[in-house]
């Protein structure tokens, strides 16, 4: 049986002694799972991303990411942060941008990550291209990779820091408000591009989007201090009352699957 991609066990944290901003928690994820961390802004989200990468450390429990402490880890996943400000004249091309997901592959495991980003910024392989297009491709983008990043919408920006996530084919993909400034049509569309990237890699999403996040995902990550975990099926009314204190808006759509795979919204 193979080991969770994320395990965290009775788990506290606090960035000063008197005002914790997670308690116990206990979650596991396991491979292939596709699922969603909501709550209040506030009960720790954002604490949660960072500790499962190895960016903090629990005051209290374990972390394993892959088995192992995420500080060692974390290189096996991809992380796209909330917010990546650039500046939209800088002259480099969509490829360009994706390239940089392959920082530091093909050097020994053991060596430091100095000598990795040196080994990388030498040269790209073929290989490195190749799956640089790749990542594109899934994410929609083929055809881009000559323009210049800065001239992207929102959302094809938003779709092209993904593909720079998974150029390095990693286990785990942790995204960050993704769907942050699209437009519904935009949001739909990479939804649907991340359920098939889950047939290749466990996912989690941080959002605020609960309509979203009873359509598409398996699951929620509930996070407000605690942490509890809903099939997205089961969350109501009430679930949400208790996780944000007060009524919120939720487009109740069941997560379905078949043995042939999802179902998809009509195009």
């Amino acid at each position: 049986m193979s080991l969770p991609i994320v395990e965290i066990t009775s788990c506290d944290f606090a960035y000063r002694p008197d005002d914790p901003v997670l308690e116990d928690v206990n979650l596991t994820v396991d491979e292939g799972e596709f699922a969603s961390i909501i709550g209040p802004n506030g009960g720790g989200k954002t604490t949660l991303v960072r500790l499962i990468l190895g960016f903090l450390a629990p005051r209290r429990g374990t972390v394993t990411l892959f088995g192992g402490n995420p500080a060692r880890t974390r290189l096996a996943a991809g992380y796209v942060p909330q917010q990546v400000h650039s500046d939209r004249l800088f002259p480099i091309s969509v490829l360009e941008v994706v390239l940089t997901g392959r920082l530091g592959l093909g050097a020994p495991e053991n060596a430091p990550w100095g000598e990795r980003l040196r080994r990388a910024l030498f040269r790209y392989t073929k290989t490195d291209a190749d799956a640089a297009r790749g990542a594109l491709e899934r994410m929609g983008l083929s055809g881009f990779e000559k323009k210049a990043f800065g001239d992207l919408s929102g959302g094809e920006r938003q779709r092209a820091l993904i593909a720079r996530a998974i150029a390095s084919s990693p286990r785990l993909l942790i995204l960050d408000e993704p769907t942050n400034n699209m437009d519904p049509q935009g949001t739909e569309l990479l939804y649907r591009l991340l359920e098939e990237e889950n047939r290749r890699m466990t996912i989690l999403i941080v959002s605020h989007d609960l309509g979203v996040v009873s359509r598409h995902v398996r699951s929620a990550i509930c996070v407000n201090r605690r942490v509890l975990v809903h099939p997205t099926s089961q969350l109501d009314g009430t679930a949400i009352r208790e996780l944000y204190g007060s009524d919120q808006l939720l487009v109740r759509h069941d997560h379905r699957c078949r043995e042939a795979g999802h179902q998809h919204l009509p195009e």
